[in-house]
């Protein structure tokens, strides 16, 4: 996402099993998205209906082969999120007509559908409401169970809630790590025990 970025650059190795380094010249770049979902900030549904929001990444990435199998995925992954009940009748409605909390599911519908391994949260509840952050924030709890999530959040709520493991970056510097009890009682760093206290 960031090779077009001015000024952008990354060193050293980001390894995924299975794929290798993923800033390796050699990556195929179409693999590595089918294997790395990510869900955005902002609710961000493809202007489309339902239904093909969700049928999108299996049909690009050649998952299926008939429709059967493709009503399948689309039906399982908006189970996983809990949409399939509330939107089954709906399907080839657009998805820009979804509520915030609704479209932020149906992204992640989108996103688990091509069955990543690793799913990317960018503070995937921070436009939403609080209803909407608590139906998200307990998804993600499920959905932590099938992969492996790594989120960007500023809320400590929310990240003591969620997560496991802790990275904690300031300034673009990885400043300490640790799970996530050692970081929330025991925190070595100065400013990550600020930045607990502050928020």
């Amino acid at each position: 996402m960031n090779d077009y970025v001015p000024g952008c650059r990354a060193t050293g190795e980001l390894v995924i099993d299975g794929l290798g380094n993923i800033y390796s010249r050699d990556m195929d770049v179409v693999l590595l998205r089918a294997k790395v979902g990510m869900v955005f900030q902002k609710p961000n549904p493809f202007p489309k209906s339902i239904y093909d929001n969700v049928a999108y990444g299996p049909k690009l990435h050649g998952m299926v082969k008939n429709k059967q199998k493709l009503d399948e995925i689309v039906e399982s992954s908006l189970t996983k999120v809990g949409l399939w009940e509330e939107l089954k009748d709906r399907l080839q409605d657009s998805a820009l007509n979804l509520s915030g909390g609704q479209q932020q599911r149906l992204c992640i519908a989108r996103a688990i559908a091509v069955k990543p391994t690793i799913l990317l949260m960018d503070e995937p509840c921070s436009a939403l409401d609080p209803m909407a952050t608590n139906a998200i924030e307990n998804l993600i709890q499920e959905l932590k169970l099938r992969f492996t999530i790594i989120m960007v959040t500023h809320s400590m709520k929310q990240a003591k809630k969620l997560s496991d493991s802790i990275v904690f970056f300031c300034n673009g510097k990885i400043v300490e790590f640790g799970s996530t009890q050692e970081i929330f009682e025991n925190a070595q760093s100065p400013l990550t025990k600020e930045y607990i206290l502050d928020h």
